[in-house]
């Protein structure tokens, strides 16, 4: 096996990616970066002082500060915190000031996700995929996720879920700072019909025939 080993995880929300990079990085015994939590940590710092969500000098000021050791994926997970996250995420400012931290973390070999890993943020990685799923599929999942947690029927419904989803959608792809796109050589991977382990032996497929 190649070392140090970068693979790169793009794909949108609720795709599966996160779990599937986790599993990766486990198999590996590489450390795993969710690079949707940085930006979900700027969001809730946001939140918490009730600073305005637009104020681009604000957003890279808190996001100079955030500790990537610190980052409670938990805690980060809630509804609101995700909505913020994607907001801050077109930022140029943001971006740039956390581009840097996240290349220095991928250099001795790591796993990571988020929306722009194998198009900017590692573009020389090992192993480039995006991971994608129907826009109905995904809602589901995030909507069974949001009733797991708690939420209940009466203030959270799956036509919401994939209203909120799509415009986000939106809002990643068409961002001017580096949008949500596969890589050119990235592996397309759709879990529209796959369960997580069809996906992991699938990339640990497509691992071994690279050769690495």
């Amino acid at each position: 096996m190649k070392n140090p080993l970068i693979i790169a995880i793009d794909g949108p929300a609720a795709s599966g990616k996160g779990t599937l990079s986790r599993k990766l990085a486990t198999h590996f015994d590489l450390p795993h970066l969710d690079t949707g939590l940085i930006y979900r940590a700027v969001g809730q710092a946001l939140l918490q002082v009730d600073l305005p969500l637009d104020n681009e000098e604000l957003a890279a000021e808190v996001a100079q500060n955030i500790d990537f050791s610190k980052l409670d994926r938990k805690a980060l997970s809630v509804h609101e915190i995700g909505e913020a996250a994607s907001k801050v995420a077109i930022m140029p400012k943001v971006r740039e000031i956390l581009l840097q931290a996240q290349r220095d973390f991928a250099a001795k070999g790591a796993v990571l996700d988020g929306r722009d890993i194998g198009t900017v943020v590692c573009p020389n990685a090992d192993i480039k995929l995006f991971v994608t799923a129907s826009p109905q599929i995904r809602a589901k999942r995030r909507f069974d996720e949001m009733i797991e947690r708690g939420r209940t029927q009466d203030d959270v419904t799956y036509e919401a879920v994939l209203a909120d989803l799509k415009v986000r959608d939106d809002r990643d792809m068409n961002r001017k700072d580096a949008p949500l796109k596969p890589a050119q050589d990235a592996h397309l991977i759709d879990t529209s019909k796959m369960d997580i382990e069809t996906a992991f032996q699938t990339v640990l497929d497509l691992v071994k025939h690279t050769g690495l």
